[in-house]
């Protein structure tokens, strides 16, 4: 299975409108941060978790070939705010969206001209599902445990893909879901930035602390805003099983 991070920032991005740090100044692609998504890929399947507003940008240098759902951990506009953009890829047919019950609600708000009955010509085609955390599903190939996390006061989703498990804008978990990860051996986790806590994000202390409560050989962090600093310096710092991923890197989970 491979593992595409299309993006690994916050919903500023990387580098923040008008910010002058050195990490917004910065030369190094891996300093550059766009909204948080990845691909998951085999040979016959391929989903997208999150579309956000950078997901043209996200898919152009990617081969163009049918994506067979889209999985979406919450709908804050920094998750979902590219789905318009899907229009291209419905061509092959309707895109199944696959959502829990607080985000399914709030994308028929926020997109009704996609749900409506008389729908405009060219919009996009989308069948939008319910999922439920804990509630083990298949698409395609892939293996699909949906996990509930909280951001904040909000309940979301994170997702388990056998080994390989992906959780962004999580504060807290319970534990009967953090349970559903153990034997987890790959992990991609949000980690927003080292100091001044957060009401609804993990800090990279959190984040390390939840990868070890886990038992995670690997772990990657993502969601990570312009305070965590720069790409190479804060990797030197690291656990040698822990890094921040950067936007294009690719895993290949055996």
């Amino acid at each position: 299975m491979k593992i595409t991070f299309l993006g690994t920032g916050t919903s500023c991005g990387v580098p923040v409108i008008g910010c002058q740090c050195e990490v917004c100044r910065s030369t190094d692609p891996k300093d550059k941060r766009m909204r948080c998504s990845i691909l998951v890929e085999t040979e016959a399947t391929r989903l997208l978790v999150d579309c956000g507003p950078d997901f043209r940008m996200q898919i152009l240098p990617q081969s163009f070939r049918k994506i067979d759902g889209i999985l979406i951990t919450h709908s804050h506009y920094d998750h979902i705010g590219g789905l318009d953009d899907i229009r291209p890829y419905c061509q092959f047919g309707e895109m199944n969206v696959y959502a829990d019950g607080i985000s399914r609600q709030n994308m028929l708000q926020m997109l009704p001209y996609c749900f409506a009955e008389h729908r405009y010509p060219g919009v996009p085609a989308i069948g939008l599902h319910e999922i439920k955390a804990g509630e083990a599903m298949k698409i395609g190939d892939i293996d699909i445990l949906p996990i509930q996390v909280m951001h904040g006061k909000l309940p979301i989703l994170g997702y388990r893909f056998g080994k390989f498990a992906y959780i962004t804008d999580m504060k807290t978990i319970e534990p009967e879901q953090a349970d559903l990860l153990k034997g987890v051996e790959v992990l991609a986790v949000n980690a927003l930035r080292f100091d001044r806590p957060h009401h609804s994000h993990q800090l990279v202390d959190d984040a390390i602390a939840f990868a070890r409560s886990v038992g995670a050989q690997q772990t990657f962090l993502i969601h990570m805003c312009h305070d965590v600093g720069l790409h190479e310096e804060v990797n030197r710092h690291l656990p040698d099983d822990v890094r921040l991923a950067y936007d294009g890197q690719i895993l290949n989970i055996v």
